[in-house]
């Protein structure tokens, strides 16, 4: 204990700072009210019990919460780096990932990029497999085999096939599934794809159906309705974060391109 002696201000310092950071923590993260009366006290009174309950705060809450924030800040870094790839350098990654395992997934993330890329029948191909059997009915490949047939000019079964997929699923498979139901439903001159692309925009987690919904209007020659939703989308631009842009540049630049026909 003596030799702590002249290190006890410092410490004391420290559980005292963190159980200001915890306080402003546990507040701004809705935490139990317990956790936040014992860390105003560590806080304001700097007593052993509550600075003690702060270093317990740090520990069991604090740290942890933050080890989550940065795996999915290292997850969306990921994500954006993986749409910075060439097409045809990701359409390899995924043929070697599948000859190394089989799964639904990957099957199904390379018959997509093969679409993307303007190869139906390869992804077709690839697909197959999957279009019949225990996966018929899973999202993931109801929604990659809507894609294709979209690409193949074939709105129809792809309206099918997106009736068929559960929105609930989560928040990506809904907006993917609202946007694809939407162009499907376009595409063969239903009156629904208005309303569709309405629903897509909601709670959407990609600027695609923003700028898909736009590109509608104008065909409809609905300009001035256009025109709002793409200085929405220009000012989510001006907005957005670096990584956001980059993710989302496809979708960008399809609202410039769309402006430049409004003038």
């Amino acid at each position: 204990m003596d030799a702590l002696q002249p290190y006890l201000p410092l410490i004391y310092n420290v559980l005292r700072a963190l159980a200001v950071v915890g306080l402003i923590h546990a507040v701004v993260t809705r935490q139990q009210v317990y956790w936040i009366v014992m860390l105003v006290f560590g806080a304001l009174f700097g007593g052993l019990f509550g600075l003690a309950f702060a270093a317990v705060y740090t520990f069991m809450v604090l740290i942890p919460a933050l080890r989550g924030s940065s795996r999915v800040a290292g997850q969306a870094v990921a994500r954006g780096v993986e749409a910075l790839k060439p097409l045809d350098l990701r359409i390899l990654e995924a043929q070697a990932d599948l000859a190394e395992s089989d799964t639904l997934q990957r099957r199904a993330d390379l018959a997509a990029l093969q679409a993307r890329a303007g190869r139906p029948d390869e992804a077709q191909v690839t697909l197959q497999p999957l279009l019949s059997g225990i996966y018929a009915d899973d999202p993931v490949v109801l929604l990659t085999s809507a894609e294709l047939d979209l690409v193949r000019n074939q709105p129809a079964p792809a309206e099918e096939k997106l009736q068929r997929v559960d929105l609930k699923a989560s928040a990506a498979t809904r907006t993917r599934t609202l946007t694809l139901l939407a162009q499907a439903q376009d595409a063969q001159g239903h009156s629904e794809a208005d309303a569709t692309y309405r629903e897509a925009m909601t709670a959407a987690t990609t600027e695609e159906p923003r700028a898909r919904y736009a590109a509608y209007l104008l065909r409809q020659g609905r300009g001035d309705e256009a025109r709002a939703l793409l200085d929405a989308l220009e000012k989510t631009e001006r907005r957005a974060t670096a990584l956001y842009r980059r993710q989302e540049r496809e979708w960008f630049q399809q609202g410039r391109d769309l402006r430049k026909e409004l003038k």
